[in-house]
């Protein structure tokens, strides 16, 4: 499943930001199963970005295709079918809920892959295993997404959207999140955008974009 970009320009973009773009205001094809690292500095709408194709925003000129449908074809109920089951997202904020869990953070999926262990396993390769069952608000930032990151690979896909994923872990955690990121994007065949404020990424992609 392809993602075809046709001038997008989200609202409001200062004209200067639109030009040194290699997104913005451009067309760009991204490959079924491509792996894409987006960098810029702050400020210059990373996030934007995957809240555009993730179907969170639609105050943007232009359009954008999933596939073959054109994204201002999409009802709300299409929208909640793709991020249930083509899209997943690992937001900048992680928008997990501090009152809860980590576990029961990841029970609230509605649907899980078929590639998805016991959360155990998982939170064993991330070394959160014994923090599963503590308060999202009792946990570090760095603890927070690691769990964010396990909830967004434990659902289906065909393209993950990483929001600067790695800017709370130090080295040999972030080491221990590239290979499950890159081990679960394989199984299941799926695209990739990352997002980073450097044009170097911890994990290797296909392809670099200055934003």
């Amino acid at each position: 499943m392809k993602i075809e970009l046709k001038q997008i320009i989200p609202a409001p973009l200062p004209a200067p930001l639109v030009t040194a773009s290699q997104i913005w205001g451009k067309d760009l094809t991204l490959k079924e199963g491509q792996s894409i690292l987006a960098y810029a500095p702050s400020g210059k709408g990373k996030s934007t970005l995957l809240h555009i194709l993730y179907g969170l925003r639609n105050d943007f000129k232009g359009s954008f295709l999933l596939g073959n449908s054109l994204s201002g074809e999409h009802t709300f109920e299409n929208w909640q079918e793709w991020r249930s089951q083509k899209l997943s997202i690992l937001f900048q904020d992680l928008r997990l809920f501090p009152h809860l869990t980590a576990r029961e953070n990841l029970d609230l999926l509605p649907v899980l892959s078929p590639h998805a262990p016991p959360v155990e396993e998982w939170g064993e390769r991330l070394e959160v295993s014994a923090l599963l069952d503590q308060k999202i608000s009792t946990l570090s930032l760095g603890q927070r997404q690691r769990i964010a990151l396990i909830r967004c690979l434990r659902k289906p896909f065909r393209w993950l959207f990483l929001d600067e994923p790695f800017s709370h872990l130090d080295r040999p955690n972030t080491e221990l999140a590239v290979r499950l990121i890159e081990e679960v994007r394989q199984k299941n065949g799926a695209g990739l955008i990352l997002t980073s404020l450097q044009e170097i990424s911890p994990l290797v992609c296909d392809r670099s974009i200055q934003l």
